[in-house]
């Protein structure tokens, strides 16, 4: 056919075979999700890990992971009390175990139960992933009376395994260096680590874990304990919230799987699911958490269907029997089957009905034992039924069963004429004459504008019936077309950049704060999915003669002083209002020269707890955390 490439140019001399870590530096996001900072994260997580799972084994009792930093990126050290690597001869491979876990694909002692009865690292891979990813790697083995290094660099062998001296202890230390080549974010954030760490903590009662940093010229150390476990987690995470029933909890083994279980009822209006298999957080869920859902639905409603529904024209379902539940499921099993490396999300299919047969017989007796408890989550059922019912109406009219087989769009949108949701941006605009300043700026075919009427609905403190009689809430819904909570479809979303645009003043944080709250409670995915962001409007206006800079931040104004000069025109803006649709455009607005802040939830717990705090109903709380933070405040608009 005409056009066709000679089909002899593609054959066998086309085929590349990258070997074990090479592969790993060529398409390092198949393994770590990305080479941005959570890929950073994803490799302490690897040797972290590693050394829990030695805790699970009973063989580990102290974890320390110590950070530091070099002129090129940070250094993470993960140090453990366990076993220790094995560094005896492999006689297949003729080298030692140490080295070939180290720069082989699927290896260690993961694929059977012998070294392991339950793991998180099951492919064989977190070891060699960092070595690969790393600009240089050093592992010391504490085992059988001597201690033992190595180092790799990039995936090589740098060093033969040496003996160095004599020691009567026993563990292993991984330490490393991310690679400035593979990754463009070489830090550590420590906050994610911090988090994590004190989860760990929570699924492992008696694992000591401590957390050194001694990057930014400072000695900052943590420590993490937990005698109660998953208890102790439950009252951590409703801290800040009002309970309605006593702390529930279950633990038991079926067929080598052990399922723990700990729940309590609070006054707010969301369920807070925490899910861990093998100490691997799934922040996706899957089938334990399916099974959980079922039969604590199942359990509830068979409840109060003998003789005890004084309400029977309503109809709960499983959403409302979920309504103010936190609940943590912690799963230990044999050989789980996670989606991905990552390991987001459960699909051991087994898992689903040992959960709930477990879960099931658990709840149905505790609420014939504990009938006040029982009354109380009856109530909350049917109250959240109730609202659920008196506020779906007001959903059917902001929601749309197709995004573009409509023109009901709000009067206040000024759409835009593409229609390609990939290519299409709304930006979300504090107050009218910004508003108007933006229609004017946009470039028509591609960006959509909003603009919203002052402070929206705190959604954190309201019922849905309030939340959707409101009209700036309905606009929002109604613009996006993809539904709302479990209806939401990120699929329909008619733009894929929803841009939060608001002031650079505490009243615009507030505003933004208050819209972020909207999407993380009704829709979830789109933060998910990385559709949502937040515009930097610069602070100031630079003038020289005829030249004209813009200073996002208090530095930046500094630096441009510095450059040009002391006799500069400085102007704050205090409001987008201000600019012009000439300066919003090149400033905020125009894709080149834009600086946009997408938003995530990798770090879900620590923005649960901050929601609650920041946004929810008990005034007390906020008030202790304001004044516990307040001396972080670099600027403040008075």
């Amino acid at each position: 056919m005409d056009g066709l490439k000679d089909a002899e140019e593609y054959n066998a001399s086309k085929i590349i075979v990258l070997e074990g870590p090479q592969g790993i530096r060529k398409r390092p996001a198949m393994y770590i999700g990305s080479t941005g900072s959570y890929g950073v994260l994803h490799l302490l997580y690897e040797a972290f890990d590693n050394a829990v799972d030695e805790g699970i084994a009973g063989y580990c009792k102290n974890i320390t992971v110590h950070l530091t930093s070099t002129d090129t990126g940070d250094v993470a050290e993960v140090t453990d009390d366990g076993r220790g690597i094995p560094v005896d001869i492999m006689p297949k491979q003729n080298k030692p175990a140490l080295e070939v876990i180290m720069t082989s694909l699927h290896s260690g002692g993961k694929f059977n139960n012998d070294a392991y009865k339950t793991s998180g690292g099951l492919h064989g891979v977190g070891l060699t992933v960092i070595n690969a990813l790393s600009e240089n790697t050093e592992v010391t083995v504490k085992k059988n009376g001597f201690l033992y290094k190595q180092t790799f660099s990039k995936g090589a062998v740098t060093s033969e395994l040496e003996r160095i001296g004599e020691t009567t202890e026993h563990g292993t230390t991984i330490k490393f260096k991310p690679d400035p080549e593979i990754f463009n974010v070489c830090s550590f954030e420590s906050s994610s680590i911090k988090d994590r760490m004190k989860y760990t903590s929570f699924l492992n009662k008696g694992l000591r874990l401590k957390f050194i940093d001694d990057r930014f010229g400072t000695h900052e150390e943590v420590d993490y304990y937990s005698d109660k476990g998953i208890i102790d987690y439950l009252e951590y995470l409703n801290l800040e919230k009002t309970t309605i029933t006593e702390k529930m909890y279950m633990k038991k083994e079926v067929e080598g799987t052990i399922v723990e279980i700990a729940l309590q009822y609070n006054a707010t209006y969301d369920e807070r699911l925490s899910s861990f298999v093998n100490n691997i957080q799934t922040m996706e869920g899957g089938a334990h958490v399916i099974g959980f859902h079922s039969a604590l639905t199942r359990a509830i409603l068979n409840y109060t269907g003998k003789g005890r529904n004084d309400k029977k024209d309503i109809k709960p379902t499983g959403e409302d029997v979920r309504e103010g539940l936190t609940v943590i499921i912690n799963i230990l099993m044999q050989n789980p089957e996670f989606e991905g490396q990552t390991k987001e999300k459960l699909g051991s299919t087994k898992i689903k009905s040992i959960v709930e047969t477990a879960a099931y017989a658990w709840l149905s007796r505790y609420l014939e034992e504990h009938p006040s408890d029982a009354r109380a989550i009856w109530d909350k059922v049917t109250n959240a039924a109730m609202a659920r019912e008196s506020a779906r109406k007001a959903k059917e009219l902001v929601r749309r069963k197709n995004a573009f087989e409509t023109t009901i769009l709000p009067g206040k949108l000024s759409d835009c004429t593409e229609e390609d949701p990939e290519r299409a941006e709304m930006f979300l605009v504090e107050g009218q004459s910004a508003g108007g300043s933006s229609k004017q700026a946009r470039d028509k075919k591609y960006q959509a504008i909003l603009p919203l009427r002052g402070k929206i609905l705190n959604v954190e403190k309201a019922n849905d019936d309030k939340i959707f009689q409101n009209e700036e809430i309905r606009n929002m819904i109604t613009a996006i077309g993809a539904g709302v909570r479990e209806s939401f479809d990120p699929d329909k979303v008619r733009y894929k950049k929803i841009i939060i645009m608001s002031d650079a003043d505490v009243d615009g944080s507030h505003i933004a704060t208050l819209i972020l709250t909207f999407f993380y409670r009704f829709m979830k995915k789109a933060i998910e999915r990385g559709y949502i962001y937040v515009a930097l409007p610069p602070l100031y206006k630079v003038t020289k003669g005829k030249e004209i800079r813009y200073a996002y931040n208090d530095a930046e104004l500094e630096n441009l002083i510095k450059e040009l000069g002391n006799k500069v025109g400085i102007q704050r803006y205090k409001g987008l209002g201000e600019m012009n649709p000439e300066q919003l455009w090149e400033t905020t607005m125009d894709p080149a020269r834009r600086v946009l802040k997408r938003v995530n939830i990798k770090d879900a717990e620590r923005v649960e707890k901050l929601f609650v705090v920041l946004m929810g109903v008990n005034v007390a709380d906020r008030k202790r955390f304001l004044e516990e933070h307040s001396h972080e405040v670099k600027f403040l608009d008075i």
